[in-house]
């Protein structure tokens, strides 16, 4: 039987969406800080906007979670880009408060639907925290050049909209290598089902394999990530604000420090390359979210520009990598891509949720304050990240990690993956689904029926007659 799986996607393409996607996050502090110094708003209103915006992205995201396969990638992916590129460049366009908070939250939803293309595509590579890792690269030297670039290109609230429409407006061409809406499923399904000769393969252990697998494991991890989330991004949504108001920075010289910043995070995406799965998960995310928690405590304290560069510094060293590693979990979880994009979109909603949170603390409590409460909060969601990643064994659900607990689903394999021995293939569903023999019900062996040739009662006294005469005869 002829292999029909569609292969993965290629790998570019999703880094490019990835990039896409979450350049727009990188971009907060400044996207804020013009905001608040430009147009007529306070600081916790200039949050608002850049959570709306994220709420957009959020909004995509669980919107697009069931349905990336059936309505195809690159028609997604080209919408998400078209909404990012009219969003963003409507809030640049104008200062008309209305339109650009309009903008933003169109632009935002644009971003969450070329995000969640790319990481439902990222779940269906064989490396997906490779993949992810090369997202997060990109996206952090994208973000690193803007922040050199942008504070000498003039001032207004327009320039960091204007540029992340122009970062979609580049990653256009990358939709062109993503595949399209699959129509020929059903087809298949058709003329390949009469060629299994093992029964009837349509049993609810089968049927199961379409239920999301490790269901509590991804409710915890969503919910853990999205106070992870905003942990970070309450922090990172007043980092300028941090840098201006309490150690004194100007914008150049905040510029210089958010791009160091991230490029540290570039050294730390080639250390977790290098480290690969060495270590598993758990101890890259369970430490790795401890030691974010004091940066955040060290760069909301700074009162000079050593403190607080040295805070976030080694913040944003340490937290792309944490985040590598969550998204190849939340990957391994599910190679349809499911829990990706609603783990992500999880994440979105805590990252929609952090620049409020920041500003609304920061007034309450200072920033110092505000910086306890949140490493609190990080401290607090270390443990059960890290208890996923020990849960799922750390490695991904490939076909060489096929789950067999009891009560587990029918093993799901990703897009282009080869069938483990022992198992049978299913064609009927958006991949090809493994069905292990030794779930299947043992087919009883049916003989054919007896059949008994019986004479009628005329035939019987013939046959009597016969042998009378016989046996009157001697024979």
């Amino acid at each position: 039987m002829p292999d029909r799986t569609p292969a993965p996607p290629a790998a570019w393409p999703l880094v490019a969406l990835f990039t896409s996607g979450y350049v727009a996050p990188y971009l907060l502090p400044t996207v804020v800080g013009r905001l608040d110094a430009h147009l007529p708003l306070s600081p916790a209103q200039a949050g608002l906007i850049g959570s709306a915006l994220l709420l957009g992205s959020a909004t995509a995201g669980f919107t697009l979670a069931s349905r990336i396969p059936r309505l195809g990638p690159r028609p997604l992916a080209r919408l998400g880009l078209l909404l990012a590129v009219l969003g963003y460049g409507t809030a640049a366009a104008t200062a008309q408060l209305p339109l650009v908070i309009a903008g933003a939250v169109l632009g935002g939803f644009g971003s969450g639907t070329a995000t969640a293309v790319a990481a439902s595509g990222i779940a269906a590579q064989r490396d997906p925290h490779r993949t992810s890792s090369l997202g997060l690269l990109s996206v952090s030297a994208t973000a690193g050049a803007l922040y050199l670039t942008l504070p000498r290109l003039g001032g207004g609230h327009g320039l960091p909209f204007a540029a992340i429409a122009l970062v979609a407006l580049v990653c256009w061409p990358a939709t062109g290598r993503l595949p399209g809406a699959d129509r020929t499923e059903a087809a298949e399904a058709t003329d390949l089902a009469p060629r299994t000769d093992l029964g009837d393969l349509r049993d609810p252990a089968v049927r199961a394999s379409g239920r999301l697998p490790y269901p509590r494991a991804g409710v915890v991890l969503a919910g853990a990530l999205m106070l992870w989330s905003l942990a970070q991004n309450a922090l990172w949504g007043v980092s300028g604000r941090i840098g201006a108001q309490q150690a004194g920075l100007s914008e150049v010289t905040l510029g210089i420090v958010f791009a160091a910043a991230l490029g540290a995070g570039l050294l730390g995406f080639t250390g977790a390359s290098l480290l690969g799965s060495r270590l598993g998960r758990a101890v890259p995310v369970g430490v790795g979210t401890v030691v974010i928690a004091c940066c955040v405590v060290l760069a909301s304290q700074a009162r000079d520009v050593g403190a607080f560069a040295a805070g976030e510094i080694l913040w944003n060293a340490v937290y792309p990598v944490v985040l590598s590693y969550a998204i190849g979990l939340a990957a391994a979880l599910d190679p349809r891509g499911r829990w990706a994009v609603l783990v992500g979109s999880a994440s979105s909603l805590g990252v929609a949720c952090g620049p409020v949170t920041g500003s609304l603390l920061a007034e309450a409590a200072g920033f110092p304050g505000m910086g306890l409460v949140l490493g609190i909060l990080l401290l607090a969601v270390a443990g059960p990240m890290a208890g996923v990643a020990l849960h799922v064994g750390g490695r991904p659900l490939t076909p060489g990690s096929v789950r067999r607990r009891g009560g587990a689903p029918a093993a799901v394999l990703a897009a282009g993956a080869g069938t483990p021995a022992g198992s049978v293939p299913r064609v009927g569903a958006q991949e090809l689904e493994v069905v292990e023999l030794a779930q299947l019900r043992p087919r009883p062996l049916r003989l054919p029926p007896l059949r008994v040739l019986l004479l009628s009662p005329a035939a019987t006294r013939r046959g009597r007659d016969r042998t009378r005469k016989r046996t009157r005869a001697g024979v």
